[in-house]
């Protein structure tokens, strides 16, 4: 599984990054709000420090200004990838730019069929909302696994990501079921290494370590 890391904090991708997990990152409108920079000099930073796919959303509705928009963001980095909404303007870009041999993503996805049109329109990226569906009281694993079924079957090329993650579970569930992507919150991509018997078991061999008196170095 590929993971990309949902923030357009720069501080917490160079430091994932530096670690050797991230293989992209994804933003968004509210994301751009939260970093409280400009979209193209904060995008193009990102840009520069992950060789993988950035999402850079559009803020259009209609498919002209959408393109507009879209060749403007193309412009930051040929790492950038075009994120629109899962609309039929947006199925209409995502057409067109991934014709030309552009990334794109689609987003804000909630049902299979929707994921169906997405591939169809020939998306890089299809992005279902897990924890979105979640908080309606429906099952938002549920819908990654149907949307992994129906690309089985015909063989779509368009890749799996799992967003809207809240959990660690979300995503232990979305490998489980063949998600090609999860794209993860830095607090929680940073909490799948914890385990309670990983601390317990170094502390005893820590504890164990220091009655022998030795030094290694």
């Amino acid at each position: 599984m590929k993971f990309f890391v949902d923030t357009a904090d720069t501080s917490e991708i160079s430091e994932l990054n530096a670690l050797g997990l991230l293989d992209g990152v994804t933003t968004n409108p509210s994301l751009i709000l939260k970093s409280g920079r400009d979209i193209m000099e904060v995008t193009k930073e990102i840009c520069g420090i992950v060789d993988g796919p950035v999402s850079a959303e559009v803020a259009a509705t209609e498919y002209e200004q959408m393109m507009r928009e879209a060749d403007v963001l193309s412009k930051i980095a040929d790492n950038i990838c075009i994120k629109v909404p899962l609309t039929f303007d947006g199925l209409k870009a995502c057409k067109a730019i991934t014709g030309d041999g552009r990334m794109v993503n689609v987003t804000l996805c909630f049902s299979a069929n929707q994921a169906l049109l997405a591939a169809k329109a020939g998306a890089t990226f299809i992005s279902p909302f897990i924890g979105r569906i979640d908080d309606t009281g429906d099952d938002g694993m549920e819908l990654i696994a149907e949307i992994r079924t129906v690309y089985d079957n015909y063989d779509f090329a368009t890749e799996l990501l799992a967003a809207s993650i809240r959990t660690v579970n979300h995503v232990k569930q979305s490998a489980l079921i063949g998600a090609d992507v999860a794209t993860v919150p830095p607090a929680i991509l940073k909490q799948l290494v914890k385990h309670p018997l990983t601390d317990k078991g170094l502390d005893a061999f820590l504890a164990d370590w220091a009655k022998t008196g030795q030094k290694i170095a």
